[in-house]
């Protein structure tokens, strides 16, 4: 017995996507945005990027063990919460990794906060910190609508860098330009 995990017929969420330097806050903006859309009775996803291996399971569990033994997948349900776990070494035939390949897998949402995937076509948000000394991804990373950036009060700024102009929010009170930020990647307020 199998269940789609989206429903064919439900409308495609808002994709949200956040792109920055590593410390610029992707997370923080990324948790102020979840409370706030959940604030306003939507339901909410996250696809979050890891550069590196990770578990979420821990050695004596019993879903370890499966996933020790060889299971290429493993689902652990409580009436709390399910996890799905699936192995993907590389290389990956079937190319699971992948944002486009990773959103069919998500229940029926309104919006998905994207941490990370700042290669992929969906629309995103650029984190900026000045102070750490990095470059603008603006230009050089695909589909940037916005940026968010420390002490940008006026939603009405552009940034014209790379010949684009694009809002500038505030990062310090992201919270407060939901209205703005949903019209702006494309979900009614």
């Amino acid at each position: 017995m199998s269940a789609p995990a989206h429903q064919p017929n439900a409308p495609a969420p808002t994709i949200i996507g956040l792109a920055g330097w590593s410390g610029s806050g992707k997370t923080t903006v990324a948790l102020k945005l979840i409370a706030a859309l959940k604030g306003r009775g939507l339901r909410v996803a996250t696809l979050k990027h890891a550069h590196h291996g990770f578990d979420v399971d821990v050695p004596g569990k019993d879903s370890f063990a499966h996933r020790q033994a060889g299971a290429d997948e493993v689902i652990v349900a409580s009436s709390q919460r399910i996890a799905h776990m699936i192995e993907a070494p590389l290389p990956d035939p079937d190319d699971r990794r992948t944002l486009a390949s990773l959103l069919p897998r998500l229940g029926v949402v309104d919006v998905v906060v994207v941490e990370g995937f700042k290669t992929a076509p969906h629309p995103k948000l650029e984190i900026y910190r000045p102070e750490l000394g990095k470059p603008r991804l603006l230009g050089q990373v695909p589909n940037i609508v916005a940026v968010a950036s420390p002490g940008m009060r006026d939603e009405g700024s552009t940034s014209s860098e790379a010949g684009n102009q694009i809002p500038v929010f505030d990062l310090n009170a992201i919270e407060d330009s939901l209205d703005a930020l949903l019209s702006l990647f494309g979900q009614s307020a």
